[in-house]
């Protein structure tokens, strides 16, 4: 767990007396923050996974901030709205998001992309908040048993197996892309808008197999409507402990999806150290790491280097992915 004090000290050293300077010089104060209310933006609808991170964060940095700290959601083009508004905000750590992998790392990759906000360049990533592991299921009547069973099906009948996603250019459509390159197959992508109709036609044996968040899929698979295959990372998953990861049959592949997050560019760095440390300490703490398991996530805390050395990552992955695979943006 980082030591949020040498964080703080290591800012401060790399800021140096031009850092000290520009903080006395600065009309608003920065170094008494906060000193009103703060908000969340969140670019999805209340009661999802996006709502739920920026809800928690909210609980967890107000009594920290003594300062009440308000979510508010601009749902709405992939989250972009949510984004426009937080990059244009005033750079004083009032207005900060959520940001999730899709909006940091994928969208801004994708050919044919309108947006109306570069992410690279308008926001800055703060803390990274929680994880939220990806798993390969197939239909519980599927006569794949492995992952390994699928992929000699899919070396036999090259052009024959399909999987499923939640969309073109989602998570879940390049995980698949990036399984057929990895292991050398070849599969249909057939995309759906949403979840819930993948699943349904996924139990169906109407499509093959799917990797996705399996918050979405938890519940069918303990129902036994679907049956997990493998998991997204080498962590494995405390719902699933037996179960083992995709990496187990295709050496070096990993795939989750973050939630974290970033606000506008040019924020003072003290400011972005006072969020990363509230947030951080709340991760800390045995109550939200329980509640996050939960609702099948699990704390990633990390400060604004390392979450920003993620994004970096992450985004080259999944641009490779993309331009390998040809995809664009509908």
């Amino acid at each position: 767990m980082p030591r949020f004090p040498a964080f703080i000290a290591l800012l401060v050293l790399l800021a140096g007396p031009a850092g000290a300077q520009e903080t006395r010089d600065r009309p608003s104060g920065a170094a008494a923050f906060p000193d009103r209310p703060a908000r969340i933006l969140v670019g999805f609808a209340a009661g999802g996974t996006g709502d739920l991170i920026g809800r928690l964060v909210a609980e967890m940095v107000s009594p920290r901030f003594g300062q009440t700290v308000v979510v508010e959601n601009r749902t709405g083009a992939n989250g972009m709205i949510a984004a426009e508004a937080t990059a244009h905000a005033a750079p004083d750590g009032y207005t900060v998001m959520m940001c999730p992998t899709g909006g940091m790392t994928v969208l801004p990759e994708l050919p044919g992309n309108r947006l109306p906000v570069d992410v690279r360049t308008e926001l800055a990533p703060i803390a990274n908040v929680a994880f939220s592991s990806y798993g390969l299921v197939v239909g519980a009547k599927s006569p794949y048993r492995s992952v390994q069973d699928l992929l000699a099906a899919a070396r036999a009948r090259p052009g024959a197996l399909s999987f499923a996603s939640v969309g073109n250019g989602s998570v879940q459509h390049l995980a698949g892309e990036r399984l057929k390159r990895a292991a050398g197959v070849d599969m249909l992508h057939v995309a759906y808008r949403g979840a819930s109709l993948a699943v349904v036609d996924l139990i169906a044996l109407r499509t093959d197999m799917m990797i996705t968040n399996l918050g979405d899929v938890v519940r069918q698979v303990q129902d036994g409507a679907l049956r997990l295959l493998a998991v997204g990372d080498d962590l494995g998953h405390p719902i699933f402990p037996d179960v083992p990861p995709i990496s187990a049959a295709v050496p070096g592949f990993q795939v989750t999806s973050w939630l974290g997050i970033c606000g506008p560019r040019g924020m003072p760095p003290e400011v972005t150290a006072r969020w990363a440390e509230a947030i951080l300490a709340g991760l800390a703490e045995e109550g939200v790491q329980k509640r996050l398991l939960d609702n099948g996530l699990r704390a990633l805390p990390e400060g604004p280097d390392a979450f920003a050395a993620r994004i970096a990552r992450d985004r080259a992955i999944w641009g490779e992915v993309i331009r390998a695979a040809g995809i664009r943006a509908d």
